[in-house]
């Protein structure tokens, strides 16, 4: 049985060890260098009043993956719109934990007025593509060629889900 909750301060170094599979075997994540806990959590404290970032956990409280929100763009005209992102433990790909996750995001982002979520998808993802749109992301957009990881090219895929 898993559960779902706002983050909190004492799970970063779970939220890491995710993120650093992501940034060290794949590159759906177009970070080079593994980011530690404390970096995360600066961020998250930082934005923690206007963008939450949720996480499911099991029944004994492990963290199994979380979903998070972000500045799109700093300029005040964008202050409606954020950028959305959601990560499992990788041996939890598949099992259906994401949807849940990422729709309570959804839901909180709305309860907080946003009125657009911008999920950005570093190409091939096709589980990330159909997850999005599963959940009424609509592709508006592809950057070619964005990002340069394992010695190869990547386009960047944008889905945009309007909340209002």
């Amino acid at each position: 049985m898993s559960g779902l909750r706002p983050a909190a301060a004492g799970d970063f170094d779970a939220i890491a060890a995710i993120t650093n599979h992501y940034i060290t075997t794949t590159a759906i994540h177009f970070g080079y260098e593994p980011v530690t806990a404390d970096e995360l959590r600066a961020v998250w404290q930082d934005q923690l009043a206007v963008y939450p970032w949720l996480v499911t956990v099991d029944a004994a409280g492990r963290v199994l993956g979380y979903a998070k929100s972000g500045s799109y763009r700093a300029r005040a005209a964008y202050r409606w719109t954020t950028e959305t992102g959601i990560y499992l433990a990788p041996e939890l790909c598949g099992r259906g934990l994401g949807a849940p996750l990422y729709r309570a995001l959804l839901d909180e982002l709305r309860s907080r007025g946003f009125h657009s979520a911008i999920g950005g998808i570093a190409l091939p993802n096709a589980a990330s593509v159909r997850l999005h749109e599963r959940l009424g992301f609509v592709h508006v957009g592809t950057i070619a060629q964005a990002g340069r990881k394992f010695d190869r090219w990547h386009d960047l895929g944008f889905w945009q889900l309007l909340l209002g």
